[in-house]
């Protein structure tokens, strides 16, 4: 059935829903995720949360609220075994802008493979819920205000009104520099460094078509939208999974190092052959992988990782990437699993409290829900991703987010230069040219790694 009529019939079944029912669902005709995308957009109930997982099976909209807590242990606890809450944490507990926040929604509408549903859930009231108290009425009114999607495509270009990066690029320098003299001094063996890029627009950017556009251009990425509050959205196309648990199997990854793409090809084999074959990014992998083998050791009954990294081929760069599986202890769940993980080697540095103490008294913002875990729990099934490539919307401020790895061997115009590719992922949406348009010591570093690389595939035939 089309979607308005799905709704009556949901309309029907609340009203005569037992108190034993949790969830109720109707199967919908297929959508497009255009239309899914453009349907979220238009809703005026809060929270929101868009996802797409990164095979692209699934996609779901969840809307409202029954129940949310900021604890993901308190959070197992307000839901059955068809429902699933949907949130995540941020990069620090320290932080109070963005708390951690796992919502039970009140509406989800769902696409699994081909099959399409829309979905009420119906909560039973439990302690330690915050707002809890459930009334048919509210869902009913929540169905009924449910809006028609009205498509407003994104226009070709926006004009950037003002740019500003925290860090600038001498701060930044002036960063790197003392981290490097930390790891010299063996405080940290590596730490993640982050940029924020603010820029004011000529008009209010869409989270929606924004995420619409990404979508399109970004393969091979989970994408999301998490909105807590009108007028303030968390939007990102990521690559990276934090683990997937399927009952006591989990899945996880090590993605760290990178390299840029280019459209030539023989020159973008010369990137990867020198990507996998790097000793700085190759060391920034083993990092990633090792502390979270050492991590999961003691929660796993068996472990399994891939000997060497695969490459992973993104629209602007490529990483190095080693996959690694498991067999979960029993009691281990989603909340130990979120605490020992979170935040990575990959986005916060190794040992993982001496990263975060430098990455506190020296990063020059907050980062929020930038590197934080986004996702869903459930009790049969859960999943996060790591939340880089990410930005925040706010009407006519746009804030980009990237980071970059420092060790040993590591110099800050190359770093920065990382941060700019990385961070072309979503500004080049509104700014095509953005990366080409770089300055010219940003110029020139691209062009010296491209020298560098095609020096590298000289060799390995040579050899």
């Amino acid at each position: 059935m089309n979607l308005a009529t799905a709704i009556t019939a949901l309309q029907q079944q609340v009203i005569h829903a037992q108190p034993e029912q949790t969830r109720i669902s109707i199967d919908l005709q297929p959508l497009n995720s255009a239309e899914l995308i453009d349907w979220l957009g238009a809703q005026v109930l809060f929270p929101q949360f868009y996802w797409q997982s990164r095979d692209g099976d699934e996609e779901v909209v969840a809307l409202g609220q029954c129940c949310h807590c900021h604890d993901v242990s308190i959070a197992k606890t307000l839901f059955t075994k068809p429902q699933r809450m949907w949130g995540g944490q941020s990069f620090s507990n320290q932080q109070t802008a963005h708390r951690n926040f796992y919502f039970l929604p009140k509406i989800e509408l769902t696409r699994q493979q081909s099959h399409w549903q829309l979905s009420v859930n119906l909560p039973q009231t439990k302690h330690g819920a915050v707002g809890s108290d459930y009334d048919k009425t509210q869902l009913l009114a929540s169905l009924a205000n449910l809006i028609a999607p009205a498509p407003t495509p994104l226009p070709q270009s926006y004009k950037i009104k003002s740019r500003y990066h925290y860090p600038e690029f001498k701060q930044w320098s002036h960063l790197v520099t003392k981290a490097l003299t930390a790891i010299d001094q063996q405080y940290f063996a590596k730490v993640v460094l982050a940029r924020k890029t603010v820029l004011t627009l000529n008009r209010p950017l869409s989270a929606t078509q924004f995420l619409q556009q990404s979508r399109e251009l970004n393969q091979q990425c989970f994408h999301f939208i998490f909105a807590i509050n009108p007028d303030d959205y968390f939007v990102g196309s990521t690559p990276e999974r934090l683990f997937s648990r399927d009952a006591d199997k989990l899945y996880t990854e090590a993605l760290a190092g990178t390299a840029a793409r280019s459209l030539d090809k023989a020159e973008d084999r010369a990137l990867a052959n020198w990507l996998l074959n790097d000793k700085k990014n190759r060391y920034e992998n083993r990092l990633v992988a090792d502390d979270l083998l050492s991590r999961l050791e003691p929660r796993c009954r068996s472990l399994q990782v891939e000997m060497r990294p695969e490459l992973i081929k993104l629209r602007k760069v490529q990483h190095l990437k080693h996959k690694i599986s498991g067999q979960l202890m029993a009691g281990i769940d989603d909340a130990e699993l979120l605490t020992s993980l979170q935040p990575t080697a990959a986005i916060a540095g190794l040992p993982r409290q001496p990263a975060l103490d430098f990455i506190a008294n020296n990063e020059p913002f907050d980062r929020g829900w930038y590197s934080g875990a986004l996702g869903y729990i459930g009790q049969q099934q859960s999943e996060f991703c790591v939340a880089i490539r990410s930005a925040r919307v706010l009407g006519c401020e746009l804030q980009l987010f990237a980071g970059a790895g420092i060790v040993p061997g590591s110099d800050p115009t190359a770093e920065w230069q990382e941060l700019e590719r990385k961070t072309a992922t979503l500004l080049t949406l509104l700014e095509p040219d953005s990366l080409e348009n770089s300055d010219t010591n940003d110029h020139h570093d691209h062009k010296q790694m491209h020298v560098f690389a095609n020096q590298f595939t000289s060799e390995q035939q040579r050899a």
